[in-house]
């Protein structure tokens, strides 16, 4: 009799549904190569070929379509059952995967390591890319981003306060070329354009107090695909960026850069923690849930 685990059940599960190998193995925290070998050593296994393979694309052969078909339902059940008893544990155990951005994992990462001080038998695989994600459909329990951005079918809990905005260059930028006075004078600037994970460029966000937002394409000779990389690059010289507050108040404070616009660059909702609405949450992550509202109402914030 072939014995299989659950472990490489779900990476069965993770192929087929990825249909990519390099996207699975993100899926589930393992290296594509490893996980390649681990399918290739199950079919051997079962004696059968589960998966065609070509250079562009992995699909489930007829035989993997059957198989996967039955398993997956008691795979699913026996999962359920193992959490169910998990939470009648003191503390719960297992893992937890979270979704982020780049910035934000940062940010995070003191509640994530307190949280896990906490519960010494989680263990926690935090991701962090730039573009938004299915983070159901992606295998992930929650994720944090800006509670804007958060999508509705998901519940979010915020985690700090306001974010604020800041249009920022050289003192010595805006002797040279002026300061401008309102958003309009900024298409006569050299200004630092991010790109979104997306690939469409970010265009800046003002608005007066109590006026309408208004959005600009500002134009620029430079452009750069991470928030890090424009701030470092308005700290050289290159032009104006529109960038976090909160990462240029030492800059502004200590006089390496200087702040246009401060009456029109408004705040934006924080951080939140966010999670499918439709499904009951694992002991793991009603835990982590109940430890970051405990960590927001005890005013820790983030980094």
């Amino acid at each position: 009799m072939t014995d299989l685990t659950l472990r490489e059940l779900a990476a069965l599960a993770a192929v087929a549904e990825h249909r990519s190998f390099r996207a699975a193995a993100a899926a589930i925290g393992a290296s594509p190569s490893s996980l390649s070998h681990r399918v290739a050593a199950m079919e051997r296994q079962l004696g059968v070929r589960l998966f065609n393979r070509t250079t562009r694309s992995v699909a489930l052969t007829e035989a993997g379509e059957h198989f996967l078909a039955r398993v997956m339902p008691a795979t699913r059940e026996i999962a359920d059952a193992v959490e169910t008893v998990n939470r009648f544990r003191d503390t719960p155990a297992g893992l937890l995967r979270l979704n982020t951005s780049e910035e934000a994992a940062a940010r995070m990462l003191p509640l994530i390591l307190d949280f896990m001080t906490r519960y010494p038998d989680m263990r926690v695989d935090l991701v962090a890319e730039g573009r938004m994600i299915d983070i159901v459909a992606s295998g992930f329990d929650a994720g944090f981003r800006a509670a804007d951005t958060v999508p509705e079918d998901m519940v979010a809990i915020p985690l700090g306060e306001e974010e604020g905005w800041a249009v920022v260059a050289t003192p010595a930028y805006f002797q040279t070329h002026g300061l401008p006075r309102v958003p309009a004078d900024l298409l006569r600037h050299d200004c630092i354009r991010a790109r979104l994970p997306s690939g469409t460029i970010y265009r800046w966000e003002f608005a007066p107090r109590g006026g309408e937002e208004i959005r600009i394409d500002v134009p620029g000779r430079l452009t750069l695909g991470s928030h890090t990389l424009c701030l470092n690059a308005a700290r050289a010289g290159a032009g104006i960026a529109y960038v976090s507050l909160r990462d240029v108040a030492a800059d502004l404070a200590e006089g390496r850069l200087a702040r246009a616009l401060a009456d029109w660059t408004p705040p934006s909702p924080g951080l939140a923690l966010y999670y499918p609405r439709q499904r009951l949450p694992s002991a793991g992550l009603k835990a982590f849930i109940d430890h970051a509202k405990a960590w927001r109402s005890a005013g820790r914030g983030y980094a």
